[in-house]
């Protein structure tokens, strides 16, 4: 668990549990994060943020770990910017910089199609690496008009999208992944790619609250993912997310946006996602508890591990949200069966959040819609008719008994008169019925009297069964 390691142990932990450790970038976001938002392990993230900062090229990002890690610790020693290493290297991606701008430029002069695409994408990779990410996109987007085949096309929009998700625009993000699935690509390379694609496109609908949509992508990643090597010499498990990540977050999506009917068709008996779950196995674990009504379960073992999808980079801001909806949804789903119930039993069944009182959460649940029910307030006991929450009063002392049950807050659904509902339904049928028969006899008068005649041939006209009606 993240909460209990030791001095840079995070991502060795990880390595040793078989997960993919990820790497560049992402790597050093992660540990910014950690550093951020984790007391117990920044100054140990910091550091390891701060010497890995100096084997990169981002000038801006050392400085950005140097600065944090001095609010923390001013005396610390890593915590001082080390201007010799800063000047170096700024001097150092300025030569690089110019020499590849040089050398698109004599590309362009030369009309080379071929060689003007890869000069773009080796002066965008430099700028990606050295964090200047707006000039990368300019640099990517420009290898458009010089792509001479599709495959290069989708590789173009793949790198766009790396940069994309490193800025944090998710949007444009999902709008260059919606323009790869167009593509016309051959079979085995759109074989090839589609992984990726669902992966990256189930991380942008998560990372913009759109759960269901997430969770369908996700679900749709076929296995191969797991063992696919780099693609336009972009490894995406390291880069972006593995294929742990695409089982937890596809996983929590999941329960967050379906009930349980789809969890067990779409998630537990889905074979190409069944493959991710194996990796995390308590994800299948709480869906397997939520989809068996055991919502007690389910909860404890989201909770037990909360504070480590608090430090993942995609999921930190978001599994509150997240979170919330699971619970109110297994709250929706443990009151289906009751007509009312005891806000002590609610408590005992799902606890606190937060602080919030369970009432408190019922009561908000239901101003948002959320839970169609209502709170008794006034009386706070039991109704005594029989099939209610409480046996009716006992027939020696029944005065004595109605005062001896505790006055308990209720949960109550809504009163639905079936009987009533189904005379309803029963009479609109008939009517529509009735009116299918005067219709039909309507019809049969007018055929005996005369009145409908064929169509000539050759008219545009057609009436019920090719005929016209003229009166």
């Amino acid at each position: 668990m993240a909460h209990s390691l030791e001095s840079g142990a995070y991502f060795s932990q990880l390595k040793a549990k078989g997960r993919i450790v990820v790497s560049g970038r992402a790597r050093l976001r992660r540990l910014l994060l950690i550093g951020t938002i984790c007391p117990p392990l920044s100054l140990e993230a910091l550091h390891l943020a701060v010497t890995e900062a100096k084997r990169g090229k981002d000038v801006e990002q050392y400085l950005q770990m140097v600065e944090r890690l001095n609010e923390i610790d001013g005396h610390d020693l890593l915590g001082v910017p080390d201007t010799t290493w800063v000047q170096k290297r700024n001097a150092l991606n300025a030569n690089e910089t110019g020499k590849l701008e040089s050398e698109l430029k004599g590309y362009k002069n030369n009309l080379i199609k071929e060689s003007i695409r890869m000069g773009n994408e080796e002066l965008a990779t430099h700028y990606f690496n050295i964090g200047a990410l707006d000039h990368a996109i300019k640099a990517y987007s420009a290898m458009r008009d010089h792509c001479n085949t599709p495959k290069h096309v989708s590789e173009m929009y793949l790198k766009l999208v790396l940069v994309y998700i490193a800025q944090g625009n998710w949007l444009s993000a999902k709008s260059q992944l919606d323009r790869m699935r167009v593509l016309n690509l051959k079979l085995e390379e759109k074989a090839r790619l589609d992984p990726t694609i669902h992966a990256c496109s189930g991380l942008t609908s998560m990372c913009n609250s759109q759960y269901r949509d997430a969770a369908n992508e996700f679900l749709q990643v076929d296995p191969s993912f797991m063992t696919e090597g780099p693609i336009a010499n972009i490894d995406v498990k390291k880069a972006v997310l593995t294929s742990n990540d695409i089982a937890v977050y596809g996983g929590l999506c999941a329960l967050a946006s379906m009930y349980r009917s789809e969890l067990q068709a779409q998630v537990l008996d889905n074979p190409l996602f069944r493959q991710f779950l194996e990796l995390e196995p308590h994800i299948r674990r709480a869906i397997t508890f939520f989809c068996a009504s055991k919502f007690t379960q389910c909860l404890a073992i989201l909770d037990a591990y909360r504070t480590d999808y608090t430090l993942d980079l995609y999921l930190f801001d978001r599994i509150g949200d997240i979170y919330a909806r699971i619970r109110a949804k297994s709250i929706q789903q443990y009151f289906i069966p009751f007509s009312c119930v005891t806000l002590r039993e609610m408590e005992k069944e799902f606890g606190t959040r937060d602080g919030q009182t369970i009432e408190d959460e019922l009561i908000d649940m239901i101003q948002r819609g959320e839970l169609d029910a209502r709170i008794d307030v006034v009386e706070k006991v039991s109704p005594t008719e029989p099939n209610q929450c409480f046996p009716p009063p006992s027939p020696k002392c029944p005065r004595a008994s109605a005062d001896r049950r505790p006055r308990l807050q209720l949960l109550v659904a809504p009163l639905v008169n079936t009987r009533a509902a189904l005379h309803t339904q029963a009479i609109a049928a008939a009517k529509e019925h009735e009116k299918s028969l005067r219709l039909r006899l309507h019809r049969n008068n007018m055929i005996l009297a005369g009145l409908v005649l064929e169509t000539p041939k050759g008219s545009t006209f057609k009436g019920a069964g090719g005929r016209g009606v003229f009166s």
